[in-house]
């Protein structure tokens, strides 16, 4: 492999744990695997970011999509994903999720996981965007997420597991062979240890979650700031499909200034019949596609656009009205009490939405094993870029995502370490650091730019001249962090906020490249100025690479199927 040498500016670790796997984060996807592996006898560390039930996970309130119902297929699962994601699913990828993804939520059931059942003890069932079946298993109403993040974190300290909290992980650490030797990391306030330090490992998995924080308005939390996908191009990984971030169509509207984490109103309302109305409560899903409010994603948020720009307005409504205050409080009660804290009642007033940034289908490429191009190091859920999600993330797959594929690479890791299980960790000798400078680091107020300049230029509608304008001031962020570099390689103050901020900036000049790029509209991808999709030039993948010098390496597959990973 090729590695840039490429590292954040850090203090050096002051102190290290041995480990035969280590896993950053604690979402659906790194608890499986860390669980999977510790039943494998291997030891394992978890690192996360806030709390072990703090990530994206527990924000989930649709649910988790399987072919469990009766009448339904695997084959009917995997031909609505298709078609979502928009000719560009690895169709082997897609084939392993939908086969293996009924047994894989079963297997969280036996966890301790509790999904709504109906009078007769069976799995509730609803319908989201771009399923022609009721495949929706949902806990709580509308707290499917958080319902899987406790019977996960239980398990994990039922397990005791050993976790490191409130630590942002930094670098890969590498041997002399250029193989995975495990990860640096920050550990904030509370956590267990002070400062910088290490967790020596042979095998490191990635399942660090989104980077919706890169944009202005999002669902995603605080912590979602893209430090798995930024690690992973330092470290000389390929990253793919960076274009297609999903923006949610049915977001909570809080005013054209609300920044940050924005409260999500599930796409299960509308799967329970809730219309999409402008101000005037006229309905304009219909006709648009024969789903109608349950279109796929990106139609539904396009649509939502235009009629925001038909008609002059900066938000629709959802009206669900007619569902009456019993449905809501006991089939969405998550999504009620967010409305009322902020002055809505959906039993009796529509209520107000707009599109903002969601989930990321692209990420560090893997193959089906969930290995990336770099020997040792792994990468699952929405960090990762298995090929499932092609150009649009079909609804409540993710979770499902997160289970098999975390299924699958913990198998590939025991397989890998089978001669060491139960002897102690394999510790590898990791190379020190090099005397190259370290990566520049933006000041803390720069994330406030980077979102802005994301949301302006690289937002749900995109074209040569926004993304022009994104590139050229994110480039002008990134030029003005290195020329700061003193003869120390020191820039901005080593810390959190600037070790975030660096992060933001490394992915969103990975999807700015890749958007402008691609000269057509796909999936979430929606370009303004090539309206239309080009399946001659660009049904394939846009692969990228971070070079010794900091710049960008893009090429482009051969097909819409991944080459192998290694």
């Amino acid at each position: 492999m090729t590695t840039t040498g490429i590292r954040l500016h850090a203090p050096a670790p002051g102190w290290s744990i041995p480990a035969d796997v280590v896993v950053v984060g604690s979402g659906v996807a790194g608890l499986t695997a860390a669980l999977r592996c510790e039943a494998a006898g291997l030891t394992t560390v978890v690192v996360t970011k806030a709390r072990l039930d703090d990530g994206s996970t527990r924000w989930a309130q649709g649910g988790i999509a399987a072919a469990l119902g009766d009448g339904d297929t695997p084959e009917q699962h995997r031909d609505d994903t298709l078609v979502a994601g928009a000719g560009l699913c690895d169709e082997d990828a897609v084939r392993l999720l939908v086969t293996e993804g009924p047994d894989a939520v079963r297997r969280l059931i036996a966890t301790g996981a509790r999904f709504d059942t109906d009078d007769a003890g069976s799995i509730q069932l609803t319908r989201e965007g771009g399923h022609h079946r009721r495949r929706i298993a949902h806990a709580g109403g509308d707290a499917t997420g958080a319902e899987i993040s406790r019977a996960l974190v239980d398990a994990v300290r039922a397990r005791g597991l050993r976790t490191i909290e409130n630590a942002l992980v930094l670098d890969l650490l590498t041997d002399t062979e250029g193989r995975t030797a495990g990860v640096t990391l920050h550990v904030m306030g509370e956590g267990q240890h002070d400062g910088v330090g290490a967790v020596h490992a042979p095998a490191v998995v990635l399942a660090t979650g989104g980077m919706g924080q890169v944009f202005s308005s999002t669902t995603n939390p605080p912590v979602a700031t893209g430090d798995g996908v930024a690690l992973a191009l330092r470290a000389g990984a390929e990253v793919s499909d960076l274009e297609f971030v999903q923006f949610h169509p049915t977001v909570l509207f809080l005013g054209t200034d609300a920044e940050g984490q924005q409260p999500l109103v599930s796409e299960a309302v509308r799967g329970e019949g809730a219309h999409l109305v402008d101000a005037d409560g006229t309905r304009f899903m219909a006709g648009q596609h024969e789903l109608a409010e349950l279109a796929p994603r990106d139609i539904v948020a396009k649509a939502i656009m235009r009629r925001m720009a038909e008609v002059g307005a900066d938000h629709m409504y959802l009206d669900a009205r007619h569902f009456g205050a019993h449905m809501w409080e006991h089939r969405f009660p998550t999504i009620l009490a967010a409305c009322r804290a902020h002055g809505i009642d959906p039993v009796t007033e529509p209520v107000p939405v707009a599109p903002a940034a969601h989930h990321a289908s692209g990420g560090v490429r893997t193959d089906d094993r969930g290995r990336t191009t770099v020997p040792g190091l792994y990468a699952c859920g929405e960090v990762a870029c298995t090929g499932v999600h092609g150009a649009n993330r079909l609804a409540s797959n993710s979770l499902l995502e997160g289970l098999v594929y975390a299924e699958r690479l913990a198998a590939d890791i025991a397989s890998e370490q089978a001669g060491h299980a139960g002897n102690g960790p394999r510790v590898p000798a990791p190379v020190p650091h090099s005397g190259t400078p370290a990566h520049p680091l933006l000041a803390p107020e720069d994330r406030l730019a980077v979102q802005r300049i994301m949301t302006e230029g690289a937002g749900v509608l995109r074209s040569a001249a926004s993304l022009e304008r994104a590139a050229r001031r994110l480039a002008e962020l990134h030029t003005r962090a290195g020329d700061a570099l003193d003869g120390e390689g020191k820039t901005a103050e080593p810390g959190v906020d600037t070790w975030e901020t660096t992060n933001l900036l490394d992915v969103a000049r990975v999807l700015v490249a890749a958007a402008a790029l691609r000269e057509e509209t796909r999936g979430c991808h929606w370009r303004e100025d090539h309206p239309g999709r080009d399946d001659l030039h660009w049904r394939r993948h846009l692969v990228v690479t971070l070079r010794a010098d900091r710049s960008l390496a893009v090429r482009t597959t051969e097909s819409a199927d991944f080459p192998p990973a290694r």
